[in-house]
């Protein structure tokens, strides 16, 4: 039987194939955009381009976030996960502006009106990425990789921007002589949403990689696990932070005073398998063991939930 493929492999192999994707379309949009007489094309196939970039550093992103932890990083390389999905984000908010400043001067300035062989090429384009954006976020939730996320919305920003231009080509060709200026038009408004798409992915990308908290939902399970394990009394300063697809832990656990140095220890371990087989993203848990000092308190106790879920 074969053994399961690794997540990190798989978000790696579905942005190859989205950096394939990515290439044939932006040749097809370019040449059908230059030949049609589309701006709103070009923009496209330009947003394609930067696609392809994006595809290149996602899978960049993934391969050194694979890497084992070495002397220089003793924690891994989780953080070129988070890093490749902001630099996406980045590159997303940069071609919104280009193609905003581009489809302005496109409204204003005279221009033939495109070609209606151009709106087929764009209805291939949107089954195509609108297809592409649905498989690659099911696999993002699988593997829990906000960089794969960034690439997903890749190609649903693609798909947008596509859609965009077939509104506005349609639009010129069916008003006639005068409204030639949509093909601009559509583009402008296609890059508002290109770049509303790029602060989402830079939002929590830049959390991830100013150390914030993970989802409440995280913290809870945590704790729910710590004070389940039999000999915990409390817990407390209960803190986590995501590092790629993977998630450190670090907690207070106070126990009997009376128990041996030994006993604690084979007691932190149960808390960190505990933790480990409730939430399989939790690569690593520190434990450090207190003494229960105060018996007017109830015991299972949670200090300290944590922060609140960051974006």
């Amino acid at each position: 039987m074969p053994l399961p493929e690794h997540p990190l492999a798989r978000g790696k192999r579905f942005a190859g194939y989205g950096l394939l994707t990515n290439a044939c379309l932006a040749v097809i949009k370019g040449l059908a955009g230059i030949l049609g007489h589309s701006y709103a094309l070009i923009a496209d196939a330009v947003e394609s381009l930067a696609d392809i970039g994006g595809s290149l550093v996602v899978w960049t992103g993934l391969h050194l976030s694979a890497r084992s932890a070495d002397a220089e990083h003793p924690y891994g390389h989780g953080k070129a996960e988070p890093l490749s999905a902001a630099l996406v984000g980045l590159m997303l908010t940069g071609a919104a502006l280009g193609i905003m400043a581009k489809g302005a001067q496109q409204v204003i300035t005279p221009h033939n009106a495109p070609a209606p062989f151009t709106l087929i090429v764009l209805v291939l384009v949107i089954v195509v990425k609108e297809t592409a954006f649905r498989t690659v976020l099911k696999v993002a939730g699988d593997v829990g990789s906000g960089a794969v996320v960034a690439d997903a919305w890749h190609h649903r920003s693609d798909a947008i921007t596509s859609a965009m231009a077939f509104v506005g080509i349609s639009a010129a060709l069916i008003g006639g002589p005068g409204w030639e200026w949509c093909d601009g038009a559509a583009a402008m408004i296609a890059s508002l949403i290109i770049g509303f798409n790029g602060y989402l992915i830079l939002r929590p990308a830049v959390h991830e990689l100013m150390d914030g908290a993970p989802t409440s939902a995280v913290l809870d399970g945590v704790a729910t696990a710590a004070v389940g394990v039999k000999g915990v009394l409390r817990i407390e300063k209960l803190k986590a932070r995501k590092v790629g697809t993977r998630i450190l832990v670090d907690l207070h656990v106070q126990a009997d005073p009376a128990i041996s140095l030994q006993e604690a220890h084979i007691l932190s371990g149960c808390v960190k398998t505990a933790i480990r087989t409730a939430l399989p993203a939790v690569e690593n848990v520190l434990v450090h063991m207190e003494p229960f000092e105060d018996p007017r308190h109830l015991p299972v106790v949670l200090d300290s939930p944590g922060p609140p879920a960051g974006g």
